[in-house]
């Protein structure tokens, strides 16, 4: 129903890691939330209706990529991070996003910024 109308693109800090692939330390952080059966669940079921992980779309196999780091532990000094933002899009916006990407090299706060590279969408 949501993109009955128009396509859709989400984009924030959803707070769920989706799969092990997208935290460093998934077994110790199973229970923990952000990464619990029910929130991976959701965001799941979310993707089935239509979405897309844009991210997964251009890197379904990339490992070692995150946008949000504890300021504890040196926790981004070790790469122990969660890809926890996102741009979730329409799967009909399919052929009109370009590439999504997470800019590591970019500090400022526990998260860095995504971006979302779209050709013209009408």
């Amino acid at each position: 129903k949501l993109d009955e109308k128009k396509p859709v693109i989400l984009c924030g800090d959803l707070n769920v890691a989706h799969k092990e692939i997208d935290l460093k330390n998934p077994q110790s952080n199973h229970h923990n939330a952000g990464f619990t059966d029910e929130e991976r669940e959701s965001f799941t079921k979310l993707l089935s209706e239509g979405f897309m992980d844009t991210f997964r779309h251009f890197y379904p196999d990339q490992k070692d990529i995150y946008s949000w780091w504890s300021y504890r532990f040196h926790s981004r000094d070790r790469n122990a991070g969660w890809r926890i933002d996102y741009f979730v899009a329409s799967d009909r916006l399919a052929d009109n996003i370009k590439d999504s990407k997470i800019l590591t090299d970019v500090f400022g706060s526990d998260h860095c910024p995504v971006e979302l590279d779209t050709g013209e969408i009408s």
